[in-house]
Order: C-alpha cells, then sequence, then structure tokens
C-alpha cells in the first residue's frame, strides 16, 4: 500500500473538515488496505462523524488509491 498516497489523500480531504471545525490526522495503513485515522475537533464529538467518515474520506480514498478496502476510527 501505497502510504504517501494515502497521506496525500487524506490532505485534500482536510480543507472540508477544517471548515467545520474538525480535522482528520493518519494513523496508519495495512498491507489490507485498512486505513485508520483519527477525527479530531468538532468531528471528534459529531453524530455526523460517521458518515463523514465513510460517505466523505472512506469514498475520497477509495476513488484516488487503488487498494484502499476500508477506512475506520482509531
Amino acid at each position: 500500500m501505497d502510504i504517501d498516497a494515502v497521506k496525500k489523500a487524506i490532505q485534500e480531504v482536510r480543507p472540508s473538515l477544517q471548515a467545520d471545525g474538525g480535522d482528520i490526522e493518519f494513523v496508519s495503513v495495512d498491507d489490507a488496505g485498512l486505513v485508520k485515522v483519527r477525527l479530531t475537533g468538532a468531528c471528534g464529538s459529531c453524530p455526523m462523524a460517521v458518515m463523514t467518515l465513510k460517505q466523505g474520506v472512506e469514498a475520497h480514498l477509495k476513488r484516488t488509491v487503488p487498494g484502499v478496502k476500508e477506512v475506520v476510527q482509531a
């Protein structure tokens, strides 16, 4: 798995999260395509965080980084 590509894709979604008072941090990625991130700020306690993670972050990473299977909160 290309860690640099995963980190770059995460950087691409950060401005959207930061606009709402939140942020995202890369934690890890494994060879099976599981990406772990940490949502912080307003995103850390938002009831919509799971939807943001799956429909926003995970969808973007799957589109832009070959091999990403799932994105989960660390």
